[in-house]
């Protein structure tokens, strides 16, 4: 197993740059934290080990070593893992590259969430490309091999993935609830909703503050003012990444009341200091 890595995953891709793709790995005792989130970009997971479930507005899939699932933008969703070693590449792209004529006909079938599984034979086939993708793109990542290669993992997993939510599917009553909360849902994607407050984003739903609380609570399993932070600690690990703006400048940006209390809340979510963090991402 590669080196034990802290990962965020993206809300926004980087300047510049139409997906990304990152290698994320854990030994046993490693502990994982994810919660109910969205991006505006399309996300592959391709796992090597693993063991948990995968939710979503759709329901639950529970999942095993070296299948995949399919994220389109703007769908909620989360994973609870179990101890034991895990890993997995990530690959996120802005909806638009599925315009490339070469792969549009994937579009249909990328709308909803998918809970793929391959053979044998064609998970070799895509770690492989997989590997050669994360190399190409480290070194260059507008070349046009990285975009052929590219090009070529969404071909594969489209045409031998074969879905398995069907069968390991438990219905979840959700849709309900997300439906009213879209209105927050699209506002949380601008920088400047990071500070909205509960009575702000309840009137954003046309709702009332305690009506609301309960409706974001059932959809996200957590109190709105708890995902705020966590949403805000993922933006901030995002920051760390893809700036070099200062640890007390994005404490200060992102609103917290000191950069002391910001550092303390990325050590208790991340298991590092924004320093650690960032050293790591740097390596």
């Amino acid at each position: 197993m590669k080196k034990p890595t802290s990962y965020c995953e993206p809300y926004c891709l980087k300047d510049g740059c139409d997906f990304e793709i990152h290698y994320v790995s854990h030994l046993h005792h490693d502990s994982y934290t994810c919660f109910l989130h969205f991006h505006q970009v399309h996300e592959f997971i391709f796992f090597e080990q693993i063991d948990g479930s995968y939710f979503y507005h759709q329901g639950e899939s529970l999942l095993a070593d070296f299948e995949a699932v399919f994220t389109p933008s703007m769908e909620s969703h989360n994973f609870v893992l179990n101890p034991r070693p895990k890993s997995w590449y990530i690959v996120q792209f802005m909806p638009e590259l599925l315009n490339d004529p070469s792969i549009n006909q994937f579009t249909e079938i990328l709308k909803t969430g998918l809970h793929l599984q391959f053979s044998t034979e064609v998970q070799q086939k895509i770690h492989q490309l997989l590997g050669w993708l994360l190399t190409e793109f480290n070194q260059n990542p507008q070349s046009h091999t990285c975009k052929q290669l590219f090009n070529s993992l969404v071909t594969v997993v489209c045409e031998y993935g074969k879905s398995s939510l069907t069968s390991k599917q438990t219905p979840l009553n959700v849709s309900n609830s997300y439906q009213k909360l879209a209105p927050l849902m699209a506002k949380l994607t601008q920088p400047t909703a990071i500070n909205l407050s509960l009575e702000e984003a309840a009137k954003l739903c046309h709702l009332s503050p305690s009506y609301f609380s309960r409706v974001f609570k059932n959809h996200f399993r957590v109190a709105y003012s708890d995902y705020m932070i966590r949403h805000k600690l993922y933006n901030a690990a995002r920051l760390l990444g893809q700036t070099t703006t200062s640890v007390t400048d994005i404490s200060y940006e992102l609103g917290f009341s000191s950069s002391s209390y910001f550092i303390k809340q990325f050590k208790q979510h991340f298991n590092v200091t924004p320093h650690q963090y960032r050293k790591q991402l740097a390596h």
